[in-house]
């Protein structure tokens, strides 16, 4: 992600997801902080969807 249309552009597809409750998206370190209610959404329908948005994705840890 280069600019601020990329992150709003995650963060909104990230938003649409149910149970999904905050996106942030920093675009300096490319990294995404999503609080989600994990008995509706999992980290694998995150990282698809950030995918969808055509961008790389994975779990940090």
């Amino acid at each position: 992600m280069t600019c601020n249309h990329c992150k709003a552009k995650v963060e909104e597809a990230l938003r649409g997801l149910p149970g999904v409750y905050g996106v942030f998206v920093d675009l300096e370190d490319g990294s995404a902080e999503v609080d989600f209610d994990d008995k509706r959404v999992d980290a694998d329908a995150l990282i698809t969807t950030v995918k969808g948005s055509g961008y790389a994705a994975q779990v940090a840890g």
